[in-house]
C-alpha cells in the first residue's frame, strides 16, 4: 500500500489572452510508506507544484491523488510543507508561528502549547521562543519551518528545496536532524518528499531519486539508492551513484541535438526561462574551452578542471547553450563557431555579439518593449509583476537577477538600483 500515488495527473494554468501554460503531463508518481523521496529537476519541471498538488493545495486539472488507496479531495492534513523561502509570519515570534498551524487544527489551547514546545524542543529551537524572524539567521528560521511542519505530527513532511537558502554547515547539520527524526520509527513522519537541485544531496538522504525534465514535465526515471544510512559522501559507492545521476541528468537536460532558434509572435506570452547563471561565469566557460584542443570538452572534465560544482556547471552550460555559443553532443561541451568567434573578438565586439543573442530570446525582446513604453523607465515592480504571469513556476528574484546582468553586459538595458528601474543603456 502506498501513502499517497498521482495518477495521470496534468497540471495546466491559464494565462493572458485565453492561453495556457502546460507544467505537468500525464504524470504517476507513488511515495511508500518509512521512505525518502527526493524530486531532482530543472527551474520550471513543476516540483513546486508537485508538492502542492500532493498536499491538496492545488488540485489537477486532469488525473487523481490518492491517500491510502482513496481518492484525495481538499488538503491533506496528514501532509506538511517545509518551505524554500521560510516563510514565517514577521509579526509572530518563533512560538507563536509554530503554535499557529496548530490553532488551523482546532486542538485545545493545552494540545497547542505541548505540541508547540514539543517541535521546537525536538528542533534545538530552545530559548528562541520569544524572538521575532527579524532577529534570526537564515538558519533558525528555517528550524522554526522544519517545527512548524513537525508539530502537527504529518504521515509526509514534503520539503521545497528547504536548505538553498542557509549556509553549507547549517545545511549539513540540517539534513542530518531532519534524517535523525525521520528515523525514530515510533513518530511520525513517515516518509519525506524532498525537492533538491543538488544532486550530491539526493544521494546523501533518498531512498529513491525521480528525475524530471521536459516541459511539460515528466519523470524521466527514478534511480534507487541502495546505501545504508550514515553515509560516506568519500566512500566509491557514494561517488558511483552521484556520477550515475549526473549522467542520467546530463543526457535528459543536454540532449544531443543542435539548438534552434524558434521565431514566436510578439502577442505570445510564452517565454523562455532563464538558467541562473551570471555573465561572468558563462564567459569563463567559454574562455575555458578555448584552452582546450578544438574548443571541446566532456562536461564532467568542465567540472573537474574547473573546480565547480555539477549543480552550478549545468545552468553555465545551459546559459551559453541558449546564446547559441556552445552546443553539447552527447556528454561534450563545445564551442560553435559563433562561440569561436566571440572568445576571438575584442570587448566591444564581445557586447555587439552577446546583445544579437539575447535579442533572440522572447524575455529580452518583451523587457525591451515594455522599457519602451515606459517611456524609458520600467520598475522592478512592474517587470516582476509581467514575469509573475508568464513564468508562474520560475523564481523571480534569480530570473530577475540573471536578466538585469546579461543585459547589462550587453548594452540592452541598465537597472538603476538607487530608484529600481530600468532604463535603455
Amino acid at each position: 500500500m502506498y501513502l499517497c500515488e498521482l495518477k495521470g495527473v496534468q497540471m495546466r494554468f491559464p494565462g493572458p489572452k485565453g492561453q495556457v501554460k502546460r507544467v505537468l503531463e500525464d504524470f504517476s508518481l507513488s511515495v511508500k510508506p518509512e521512505e525518502v523521496l527526493c524530486l531532482v529537476g530543472p527551474n520550471g519541471s513543476g516540483k513546486s507544484t508537485l508538492l502542492r498538488i500532493m498536499s491538496g493545495l492545488l488540485n489537477p486539472t486532469k488525473g487523481e491523488v490518492r491517500w491510502h488507496g482513496e481518492r484525495l479531495r481538499g488538503v491533506n492534513l496528514s501532509v506538511a510543507m517545509v518551505f524554500q523561502t521560510f516563510a514565517l509570519v514577521p509579526w509572530m515570534t518563533v512560538e507563536e508561528n509554530v503554535r499557529m498551524v496548530l490553532r488551523a487544527r482546532e486542538l485545545t489551547e493545552e494540545e497547542v502549547r505541548e505540541k508547540a514546545a514539543s517541535a521546537i524542543q525536538k528542533v534545538g529551537l530552545e530559548g528562541f521562543e520569544e524572538a521575532f524572524p527579524r532577529e534570526l539567521s537564515r538558519g533558525i528560521k528555517q528550524r522554526v519551518g522544519v517545527a512548524r511542519a513537525l508539530a502537527v505530527d504529518p504521515e509526509i513532511l514534503v520539503m521545497d528545496d528547504p536548505f538553498s537558502q542557509v549556509d553549507s554547515l547549517t545545511a549539513e547539520a540540517l539534513r542530518q536532524e531532519i534524517l535523525d527524526i525521520w528515523s525514530n520509527a515510533e513518530r511520525n513522519p513517515s516518509s519525506i518528499v524532498l525537492v533538491s537541485h543538488s544532486i550530491t544531496e539526493a544521494v546523501l538522504m533518498a531512498d529513491r531519486v525521480a528525475i524530471l525534465g521536459g516541459l511539460p514535465s515528466s519523470i524521466r526515471t527514478v534511480v534507487d539508492i541502495p546505501l545504508a544510512r550514515p553515509r560516506d559522501p568519500r566512500s566509491n559507492e557514494f561517488r558511483r551513484l552521484v556520477d550515475q545521476l549526473h549522467d542520467v541528468i546530463a543526457s535528459t537536460e543536454l540532449p544531443d541535438v543542435s539548438i534552434t532558434t524558434v521565431t514566436q509572435d510578439l502577442d505570445s506570452d510564452i517565454l523562455e526561462p532563464l538558467p541562473f547563471a551570471n555573465t561572468g561565469d558563462i564567459l569563463g566557460l567559454l574562455e575555458f574551452l578555448d584552452t582546450q584542443q578544438g574548443g571541446s570538452c566532456d562536461l564532467f572534465q568542465v567540472v573537474a578542471h574547473t573546480h565547480v560544482p555539477f549543480e552550478k556547471v549545468l545552468p553555465i552550460v545551459k546559459s551559453a547553450e541558449m546564446l547559441e555559443l556552445v552546443d553539447t553532443p552527447r556528454r561534450n561541451v563545445v564551442l560553435t563557431q559563433l562561440g569561436k568567434r566571440f572568445v576571438a573578438a575584442d570587448m566591444d565586439s564581445r557586447k555587439e555579439i552577446w546583445k544579437a543573442q539575447l535579442l533572440d530570446l522572447k524575455l529580452f525582446r518583451v523587457v525591451k518593449d515594455l522599457i519602451e513604453l515606459r517611456e524609458g523607465e520600467l520598475s522592478k515592480e512592474e517587470l516582476l509583476s509581467e514575469l509573475t504571469v508568464r513564468l508562474p513556476m520560475e523564481n523571480l528574484e534569480n530570473t530577475f537577477g540573471t536578466l538585469v546582468t546579461w543585459g547589462r553586459f550587453g548594452e540592452l538595458f541598465a537597472y538603476r538600483e538607487d530608484r529600481g528601474v530600468l532604463t535603455p543603456e
